[in-house]
């Protein structure tokens, strides 16, 4: 049995009035506080050449991005997964700054496969990138601006957890792994399977094994960077993988930090510190990020760069379930002049006012009116809606 040509694929979703006012109400808020602390608006297009689009920070969403034949060229075309590596290659290729960039979007992206059974597979990703600054205050700047994203939208982080890519990475080359092994270890730390993981370090040379088999449990509050301190190898670069946590730990004290050192999200291009923010008792995050300075090379110009990205702007009004459109005024239809001025005056005080047409009386309500104008006197003045 066919489905009715009015329905839509499983994971993709209108926006009905409600939800697309209280969508484009907060992208607008979002963009502009962005904007107050230096952000630039970038448009990325839909659609690329899919080897741009699955270049570095792209490359784990080729499973996730939809393709098609170029009509004009041949070429295979991809719908964006994701909007971070299009940034990347703005910055890298078109704007070509020499110092710092600060670049922010707000736009939908479409995947082949939702992120959970719940998710859509066209969300609508928000974000900021930092670009030309390898040192850890463009982090923490970034971290605090996810803060401060969720706390304009009203639904105040419960948890940012934080981990360390050149941590693991550090171990795994302690461990003389090979890139197939560096991969499969990956996969079990994510899980925090330990039998597997004992079973897996059990060759491995004793020091890179013990420490490796520490990370599932080396998780909590910012007392778990010295335990790791003392547990893990004095190698330079585990060292430097604990200064900057603790440097971030130290700067945003007042924030709802965590600390995970077996969580390796972003696995195929970060390169350093790791993020993602919690909200309420879902086991979900809202927002992922951290630092990809090598991404920009595939674009032919590497730069530091660290930022966050919101997965689905949606995750964000879903907490103000019982929010309603603001009502409407109802103006009757007519080329009275007082009218005309009335109806100005009201719209430009911020007042949804909606022109009648003939005959609809008793059906303006559904449409958001609960009030109208009417004529008294002289004066045209705003009274309830009459009737249903």
């Amino acid at each position: 049995m066919s489905s009715p040509r009015w329905a839509l694929p499983d994971h993709i979703e209108d926006a009905l009035p409600l939800e697309a006012a209280r969508l484009e109400a907060m992208r607008r808020r979002l963009l502009d506080e962005f904007r107050l602390h230096g952000y630039q608006l970038v448009m990325p297009p839909l659609i690329e050449y899919v080897e741009s689009l699955l270049s570095g920070t792209g490359k784990e969403m080729g499973e996730h991005t939809f393709r098609m034949a170029d009509p004009f060229t041949g070429r295979v075309l991809g719908l964006r997964a994701d909007i971070t590596p299009q940034v990347t290659r703005i910055d890298a290729h078109l704007l070509n700054r020499q110092g710092v960039t600060r670049l922010c979007y707000a736009a939908s992206v479409v995947r082949t496969t939702p992120r959970s059974l719940l998710a859509s597979r066209q969300p609508m990703q928000l974000g900021v990138e930092i670009y030309g600054h390898a040192g850890i205050d463009a982090d923490i700047e970034v971290i605090r601006m996810l803060s401060r994203t969720l706390d304009v939208a009203g639904v105040k982080a419960s948890r940012i957890d934080l981990g360390h890519i050149g941590l693991f990475r550090a171990l795994a080359e302690l461990a003389g792994l090979s890139a197939e092994q560096e991969r499969e270890l990956f996969s079990v730390l994510q899980a925090k399977d330990v039998p597997t993981l004992e079973a897996m370090t059990a060759s491995m040379p004793a020091e890179a094994a013990a420490a490796l088999r520490q990370l599932p449990v080396l998780y909590g509050d910012v007392s778990v960077l010295a335990r790791a301190a003392a547990v893990l190898p004095a190698i330079p670069a585990v060292q430097a993988a604990l200064a900057d946590l603790r440097a971030i730990a130290e700067a945003l004290p007042d924030l709802p930090l965590s600390f995970d050192l077996a969580d390796l999200r972003g696995y195929d291009y970060h390169s350093g510190l790791v993020f993602a923010a919690f909200c309420g008792t879902s086991p979900a995050a809202v927002a992922f990020g951290g630092r990809y300075d090598e991404v920009g090379r595939a674009f032919g110009r590497a730069r530091p760069a660290t930022g966050f990205s919101v997965n689905d702007l949606r995750d964000l009004i879903d907490a103000d379930l019982d929010a309603v459109l603001p009502g409407a005024v109802l103006a009757p239809a007519g080329d009275d002049p007082l009218l005309a001025q009335a109806v100005a005056s009201l719209r430009a005080a911020g007042e949804i006012v909606t022109r009648a047409l003939p005959g609809h009386e008793g059906t303006w309500r559904e449409a958001g009116c609960d009030r109208e104008l009417v004529l008294q006197g002289d004066r045209w003045v705003v009274v309830p809606l009459q009737g249903d």
